[in-house]
């Protein structure tokens, strides 16, 4: 509650908040400070960084100073120091080391913005990062920190390469690489892969081509024209392999290739960043030289077979080459001849040809050949015949293109010839084998062959092609020999793959944790041997689905309770159905559409990894058969669990991660329980317009201890809620928005214990007629020290605003005041009538000084508070000395400070009364004028009193006497006097002076006969002046007067008060007039006539008659004897008080 006081000081101030809230909501804040969007997903020990930049500072060429803070999600209340660009010693313990090291660093890009880095993610960097500037300005105006929110996720890229380490090539032939790569991260990530080329004697290797996050081939420096002909190729074959081709390597190709794959994720800002990177393992590649052509027109031709030993119904397979300097600039034509028949030829356009006893089997489709290079040709014949065997060779001709077009042909080069020897099929050999094996993805696969009517040493052959086309090709598995020798092909060298005999009939194939590219055909190929040379062949084939995970596991998501009330528990049950595998499982929370967060990834080696606040989850497993269900229970739930969860399952084999379809959604709605606040409300209210009007909303139900409250009172007029004021769980007030500003001042709202909420109405008006609700909103904290609220309570009150009779009367009774000079004076103006909070009243102070007969206004506090002096430049002194107060209602005084002599004079107030209209118009209702006040302003209060003691004497020439002036009160410590003594004659009623001694020590001789007059001042009080030696004229009555002087705050020295003593009668006797005795002897005499009085009568009496006689002569002289000072002699003018 504000409580305003009518003074020139809260007016003022009232003025410049007024001033000021309107020029700041008038702007916008100039100050912005911004760092990069979040949320940010980074991988553990990978690199993070933060921008922060300020803009709007009027300076932008001084370099601004930035701090960083975290608010981790264990503790979202507690902000810790990291670093700061001002402060060495800014960040807290934990940090201190990483800080100094340089693991955690803060650097200027421009005097405006920073970046922050942390070089190595810990899981315990994930938070709210703030950055802050330091404001070095006065003033505060925008905002000077920015928040950025990091989550800190596991690093589940995997990256293999099959190859063996080493390979040997000759330039020209082909290579072909495999590199899986895949993911286990739950947010949306792309991946990008690379194979590069690391050469020996050089630090860093080149990328040969990619394929970035966007799906696009990217060739490597020095590999465009090669990519551009077609000669490099990378593709992605199914969900994780990726392969290379180089068609033609070249020697520059040599040394290590590996392949890197790198997982992007994209920020908030749109931007994609690259939170990990791996390397497969290196494969050495050795490219040898072919053999050097002596010159341009020589050839050198080779010829191989991939089996020289076959049987009848086998492949033959026969390749040839041709090297020759220039080779891609010449034509070339190459046949394959059988001892001296030409079995087919391909022509210098790539045209084939048969021989005319092969023209037939080319018919039946049992011979084919074809140029699979610049230099290499293939023939194939299948099945082989008894006389197919023989010696093999190859032949080539060179050919020049003649100018018609045409080609003329060289002269030819014969390889080396290749024996192949066939023999024929006599046995009985037969194979079995089921046809169709049905598989699940993980599981191994094991394939049986039976053969019968064996007759020697057998061997196999496990083949297998990806579909059951007739043109498909089946490509070798692994083999056992006769002699029990096993070789596995290439591509399945980094397979768990087995061929074994397990009895005498039998042939097994066991391939390890197949996947759905494993499906296809396999084929059983047995031969059997007689003396190393093969008699018969016979071969079964069955297909083989491998089923994917996805089709045969499946993750459902339940809870018996998703709807619970703040503090209760939530247990998630995630049920894996399918056959037993290790699985990775992810347990996650989607709190909005845009922020997926991980709470814990439990591994298939039971490690966990917790992403989430660990002490609000609990994680336990249950096998079952065909099932194993994982439970997430959530202790004491709050609304920061509420959300949608899923669990993501994934299975790890073949350095492959294979991500099954996430489980279904599962909302957890966490309510606040039932709201027991009951409230109690001040009744219907009836008040006067300008009055202050309260309202009380009191809670009556018992509060919790943690409880808060947050209050709205709302304002009901014609069926419309107008929100007045509200104050939050944290005590912010605000004001509605149909709240004009000039109405704000009036209301206000505070609490009270009870609680009690307050809300007050000042200058009641028609318009705020109405009902009023309050309505209060209970906060509480969750068990986690969270805080939530319950639905709102409300409680209406009335409220009727009238206007008041008028009857405004003034007390006009006349005042007396006398005060001291320096005294605080209070002077009072009373209303005796009419007075009423809501009137509003112009209070004027009229002034008419003692030597003025002019009245003028002295100073105006008018109805709006606005305190006015009137411009009088001989009245600004006492106007710099007032003080304006309203002690009550109807009371308006008028002090003034340190009183001045001057100050005195009349003074009354005159008053104004005013009120407000509906319409926000001042309104003059009534005024009237008070009773006149009469100040007497005095220096001192009038103290001076000299002792009046009266007295005779009786004193001859010869004798001196002593007029003595005795102050015997004073008015003041300060005070000063001046004293002047006069003589007067019994017989005259003219007081002459004839000494003075002023305040200023000066002495003046009035008569100018200073030879028989002596001053003396012996005490502060005591003044004294002696006549000496006097004569007859000098009897007479003497006396003194004072005069005392006061200093006075404006017109100096100033008499304060005058007193005079009693008179002394001085009779001053003749020359030889021995028998005068004075009334001090006589009275000595007598009395010690008395003492001795019993014994002697007689003296007694003559003592009498000497007194008679005495004052007779006394008498006769005042008549007849004359002055001591004559009365014609002029006076010396008296000092002015000044001197």
């Amino acid at each position: 509650m504000f409580r305003m006081k009518c003074s020139l000081q809260s007016c003022l101030r009232a003025n410049l908040l007024f001033c000021l809230g309107l020029l700041l909501h008038c702007g916008e804040a100039r100050v912005h400070t911004e760092a990069q969007a979040g949320p940010l997903y980074r991988v553990v020990g990978s690199p993070l960084s933060i921008s922060c930049n300020v803009s709007g500072f009027a300076s932008a060429i001084s370099r601004k100073e930035f701090e960083f803070r975290i608010k981790k999600p264990e503790n979202p209340k507690f902000e810790i120091n990291i670093i700061s660009t001002n402060d060495q010693e800014f960040g807290y313990a934990i940090y201190t080391q990483r800080v100094r090291s340089g693991g955690i660093n803060l650097k200027h890009v421009t005097p405006n913005s920073v970046f922050f880095e942390i070089q190595r993610l810990e899981k315990v960097d994930e938070g709210e990062y703030d950055c802050s500037v330091i404001n070095q300005q006065l003033v505060y105006d925008g905002t000077y920190s920015a928040k950025t929110t990091v989550k800190v996720i596991d690093n589940s890229l995997s990256v293999s390469s099959p190859a063996s380490t080493s390979l040997s090539y000759y330039e020209g032939d082909a290579l072909t690489l495999t590199c899986q790569a895949s993911s286990n991260t739950v947010q949306h990530t792309h991946l990008s892969l690379a194979w590069f080329l690391h050469k020996d004697g050089e630090d860093n290797a080149q990328p040969i081509i990619s394929l970035d996050r966007d799906f696009t081939l990217i060739p490597g420096p020095g590999f465009e024209e090669r990519y551009q002909a077609g000669l490099i190729r990378l593709d992605k074959m199914g969900e994780a392999m990726y392969k290379l081709n180089m068609a033609q390597l070249e020697l520059s190709d040599q040394g290590r290739i590996y392949c890197q794959a790198q997982e992007w994720i994209q920020d908030p800002d749109h931007s994609w960043y690259n939170i990990a990177q791996k390397d497969a393992e290196e494969t050495f590649v050795n490219v040898k030289a072919r053999e050097v052509v002596p010159d341009t027109s020589s050839l050198v031709v080779r010829i191989s077979a991939q089996s020289s030993t076959l049987q009848e119904g086998q492949e033959l397979s026969l390749f040839c080459s041709v090297d020759a300097q220039n080779l891609q600039q010449r034509f070339f034509s190459l046949a394959w001849l059988r001892e001296s028949v030409e079995l087919a030829r391909i022509g210098p356009t790539g045209i084939l040809s048969v021989g005319p006893e092969y023209s037939g089997r080319v018919k039946e489709g049992e011979l084919r050949a074809a140029r699979i290079g610049d230099r290499d040709y293939h023939l194939i014949l299948q099945p082989v015949r008894t006389e197919d065997q023989g010696e093999f060779f190859c032949r080539a001709w060179h050919h020049d293109r003649g100018q018609d077009g045409g080609f003329l042909q060289g002269a030819s080069q014969d390889s080396k010839s290749q024996l192949v020897s066939i023999s024929a099929t006599e046995s009985g050999l037969s194979v079995e084998m089921q046809n169709s094996v049905s598989i699940n993805e993980g599981e191994g696969l094991k394939l049986t062959c039976k053969v019968r009517g064996v007759n020697g040493q057998l061997s196999v052959t496990w083949q297998r092609k990806s579909t059951s086309t007739s043109m498909a090709k089946f490509n070798s598995v692994i083999s056992l020999s006769q002699e029990g020798v096993l070789e596995k092909a290439g591509e399945f060298m980094s397979r768990k793959v087995k061929a074994t005999r397990p009895a005498t009939d039998t042939f097994t194939l066991e391939l390890d944790k197949v996947s759905p590219s494993d499906s296809g055909v396999y084929q059983c190929a047995v031969s059997e041997w007689k003396i190393n040379s093969k008699t018969n062949s016979q071969s079964k084939t069955a297909t083989v689905t491998v089923a994917p995970t996805d089709s045969f596991v499946k993750v459902h998501l339940i809870s018996r309770n998703n709807v619970v009330t703040v503090g209760e528990n939530v247990q998630l049950m995630c049920r894996i159905k399918g056959p037993r595998m290790p699985v990775t499982l992810t347990w996650s929370l989607q709190r909005d559409a845009l922020t997926l967060d991980n709470i814990l990834t439990l591994y298939s080696d039971g490690a966990i990894s917790w992403s989430g606040e660990q002490h609000r989850y609990q994680l336990k497993v249950e096998n079952k058969q065909n099932e194993v269900i994982y439970y997430l229970l959530i202790n004491g739930a709050s609304h920061r669990e509420e959300g949608i969860y899923q669990c993501r399952v994934s299975v790890f084999f073949e350095n492959v991660h294979k991500k099954l379809p996430p489980s279904n959604p599962l909302a957890v709605l966490v309510q606040n329980p039932e709201s027991k606040l009951h409230l109690s409300i001040t009744p219907a209210l009836i008040g006067n317009i300008n009055t202050e009007i309260e309202m009380k909303c009191s809670v009556i139900s018992e509060p919790s201890a943690s409880s808060r409250y947050a209050i709205t009172w709302l304002l009901q007029q014609q069926a419309e809620n107008k929100t007045i004021v509200s104050s939050d769980q944290d005590a912010l007030v605000t004001f509605g928005p149909q709240v004009p500003l000039s109405h704000r001042q009036r209301i206000s709202m505070r609490r009270t214990k009870g609680p009690s909420f307050e809300f007050r109405i000042r200058q009641a008006m028609i318009s705020d007629n109405g009902l009023y609700v309050c309505e209060v909103v209970e906060w509480q904290q969750d068990p986690h020290g969270e805080w939530y609220h319950f639905s709102p309570v409300s409680k209406t009150t009335e409220l009727t605003v009238i206007e008041p009779a008028n009857d405004l009367s003034l007390d006009k009774k006349e005042q007396q005041l006398t005060v001291k000079e320096g005294d605080e004076v209070e002077l009072k103006c009373n209303i005796i009538s009419g007075a009423s909070s809501s009137f509003f009243y112009n209070v004027t102070w009229l002034y008419n000084g003692h030597d003025s007969s002019a009245t003028n206004a002295l100073v105006q506090f008018d109805h709006t508070g606005l305190l006015s002096y009137p411009e009088n430049q001989e009245l600004s002194g006492l106007q710099g000395r007032l003080r304006l107060f309203r002690p009550t209602q109807g009371s308006f005084y008028l002090g003034i400070q340190r009183a001045h002599v001057g100050d005195g004079g009349t003074y009354q107030c005159q008053v104004e009364q005013y009120q407000l209209d509906h319409e926000g118009h001042w309104q003059q209702k009534a005024s009237d004028s008070a009773g006149p006040i009469v100040l007497t302003v005095n220096v001192a209060e009038k103290k001076l009193s000299i002792v009046k003691e009266i007295k005779e004497l009786n004193v001859s020439r010869s004798q001196d006497f002593t007029i003595p002036c005795h102050i015997s009160k004073q008015s003041s410590s300060e005070s000063k006097f001046q004293v002047t003594w006069f003589w007067q004659k019994e017989t005259e009623t003219e007081q002459h002076p004839i000494f003075t001694t002023y305040r200023n020590s000066t002495l003046q001789d009035r008569f100018r006969k200073g030879d028989q007059l002596r001053f003396g001042h012996p005490l502060p009080n005591l003044f004294s002046l002696t006549v000496l030696k006097p004569s007859p004229v000098d009897s007479g009555l003497y006396f003194c007067e004072v005069e005392e002087w006061l200093p006075s705050l404006s017109h100096g020295w100033m008499k304060v008060a005058v007193d005079t003593s009693g008179y002394l009668t001085v009779n001053v006797y003749a020359e030889g007039d021995a028998n005068a005795v004075s009334e001090t002897e006589c009275k000595s005499v007598i009395w010690m006539g008395i003492l001795i009085a019993t014994a002697i009568c007689s003296l007694l009496v003559i003592l009498l008659l000497v007194l008679k006689i005495g004052r007779s002569k006394v008498t006769r002289g005042k008549q007849s004897g004359q002055s001591l000072w004559t009365e014609q002699l002029p006076l010396s003018t008296k000092p002015s008080a000044e001197n």
